[in-house]
C-alpha cells in the first residue's frame, strides 16, 4: 500500500464524518445519520452493502473513493467507522473482527519489552491476550487496583507506558477514575487506554475525560442482538492512527462487510436500549439488595459501592450489567445459574435478552490460580430489555434455590 493511499483512508475514516455534523449534534441523532446519508443513485435511505472486495481503478494507481482492496477499506466498514468515531468524540476509528483483535491491535503500539499496567479485577481474555500472547513475547505487565491512585503509583515504573483501564470492570464493576489516572499517565509520558465496552459511549464517552484509545467489543452493547462479533479502536493521535490503520490493513483482523451492517442497525437503538438496559437493572439491583440469599451487590448506581461518586461524574446512568455474590458461595451461586428461566445461561453480554453466568467457571476461567481469579460465589447478570415483571419473578425463584 503505497503511503498516499493510506493517507487517503486515514482523512476519509478520520475526518469524513465531520462533514455531516452540522445539524446534528445530539447523540441519538448522529448514531442514526453519520455514515448513513442517503444513496445518491437510488435514494435509498439505507446505504446499500457494499460486498465487493476489489474496486475499479480508471488508471493505474487511480482510487476514486480512496478503496482498492477489501483488507484495506471498503464503504460499508467506513460507515461503520464513521459513526463510532462521532459517538466517541473521537477523530479516528477502526473496526476489527473481534474486541479481541481490537486490544491485540493496541498493545502491538507498544515495543516488545513495554511495561502495562491493567486492572487486578480484568476482563479474562485481556489477561489471557496479555499473559498467555505478549508477554512471551518481552511485555510485561502488573495487575492493581486502578482505582487507588497511591497504588498505581506504588507499581510504577521507569518503562510503564501504558495502563490499560475497564470502568466499570468486568466481572465485579469496579469504577476507574479516568480523569485522575489520565492525568497520572500523562505526566509520566505514558498512554491511557479504556475499555468503555460495558458503559457504551451512551453512558460514557473515556475521551472527555482525558483517555487516549478507547476501545470496544462491538459483539456487546454496540451490536446489542448477539448475532455479530467485532471490535473497535478510536483515538485522536494521528501518528497513533497511521500504525493503528496499518495494523487494521497489513494483519487484516477486519470486520467484515455484513457484521459492520449488523453493527450499524443495533448502534441506531443503542439509545434506547441503553435506557430499558439501565431501567431493568436497578429493579434487579433492588431485588437483589434484599433477598437473604445474597451477601453483596456489586453496582456502581448503589450508594454503598465504594466508588459510586466516580461513576455519578463520568456516566450518564450505571449501566446493565449487575454482580453479586451469594453467602453460601459456589454451590448456591451454581445453583442460580441453573434455573433461571428467562435468564440464559451463556457467555457474553450487552443483547437485548438477558444472560446470566457463572465468572469463576466460564468467561473468567483464563484467570484460575491468578491474581485475578474471580469469587466463585459471584454470579453475573446482564440484564437485557425483557419486561420487568418476567425478569424479576425469574430471579426471585432461581435465588430460592440458592440455600
Amino acid at each position: 500500500m503505497t503511503a498516499l493511499h493510506q493517507g487517503r483512508a486515514l482523512e476519509a475514516n478520520g475526518q469524513r464524518w465531520k462533514a455531516s455534523l452540522p445539524g446534528m449534534s445530539g447523540f441519538e441523532t448522529r448514531a442514526i445519520h453519520v455514515g448513513q446519508t442517503p444513496d445518491k443513485e437510488t435514494g435509498a435511505v439505507i446505504p446499500p452493502l457494499v460486498l465487493s472486495t476489489t474496486f475499479a481503478q480508471p488508471e493505474v494507481g487511480e482510487l476514486p473513493a480512496g478503496y482498492d482492496y477489501g483488507r484495506a477499506g471498503t464503504p460499508t466498514r467506513t460507515q461503520l467507522e464513521q459513526v463510532i468515531a462521532s459517538l466517541e468524540g473521537a477523530k479516528y476509528g477502526y473496526a476489527f473482527a473481534s474486541g479481541q483483535a481490537a486490544e491485540d491491535a493496541v498493545l502491538r503500539l507498544l515495543d516488545p519489552d513495554a511495561h502495562i499496567l491493567i486492572p487486578h479485577d480484568a476482563y479474562g481474555g485481556t489477561f489471557r491476550l496479555v499473559d498467555k500472547i505478549h508477554a512471551p513475547h518481552g511485555l510485561r505487565y502488573t495487575p492493581v487496583e486502578l482505582s487507588d491512585i497511591e497504588a498505581v503509583d506504588g507499581v510504577w515504573r521507569d518503562d510503564t507506558k501504558l495502563v490499560w483501564v475497564e470502568t466499570p470492570t468486568n466481572p465485579t464493576l469496579s469504577i476507574v477514575d479516568i480523569a485522575a489516572l489520565a492525568e497520572l499517565a500523562h505526566q509520566r509520558g505514558a498512554l491511557l487506554v479504556v475499555d468503555n465496552t460495558f458503559a457504551s459511549p451512551y453512558l460514557q464517552r473515556p475521551m472527555e475525560f482525558g483517555a487516549d484509545i478507547v476501545v470496544h467489543s462491538l459483539t456487546k452493547y454496540m451490536g446489542g442482538h448477539s448475532d455479530t462479533t467485532g471490535g473497535f479502536v478510536a483515538l485522536n493521535d494521528d501518528a497513533l492512527a497511521q500504525r493503528t490503520y496499518f495494523q487494521q490493513m497489513a494483519v487484516g483482523a477486519i470486520l467484515s462487510p455484513f457484521d459492520c451492517y449488523l453493527v450499524q442497525r443495533g448502534i441506531k437503538t443503542l439509545a434506547v436500549r441503553m435506557e430499558r438496559h439501565c431501567d431493568n437493572a436497578e429493579a434487579i439491583v433492588e431485588l437483589l439488595s434484599t433477598h437473604p440469599a445474597v451477601g453483596t451487590v456489586l453496582y456502581p448506581g448503589l450508594e454503598s459501592h465504594p466508588n459510586h461518586d466516580v461513576a455519578t461524574k463520568q456516566m450518564a446512568r450505571y449501566g446493565g450489567m449487575v454482580s453479586f455474590m451469594l453467602k453460601a458461595g459456589e454451590p448456591a451461586a451454581l445453583n442460580v445459574v441453573r434455573n433461571t428461566k428467562v435468564f440464559t445461561l451463556a457467555e457474553s453480554l450487552g443483547a437485548v435478552e438477558s444472560l446470566i453466568e457463572h465468572p469463576n467457571r466460564m468467561t473468567h476461567a483464563s484467570s484460575a490460580a491468578s491474581p485475578l481469579e474471580v469469587s466463585p460465589a459471584l454470579v453475573r447478570l446482564s440484564v437485557g430489555i425483557e419486561s420487568i415483571g418476567d425478569l424479576l419473578a425469574d430471579i426471585s425463584q432461581a435465588l430460592d434455590t440458592a440455600s
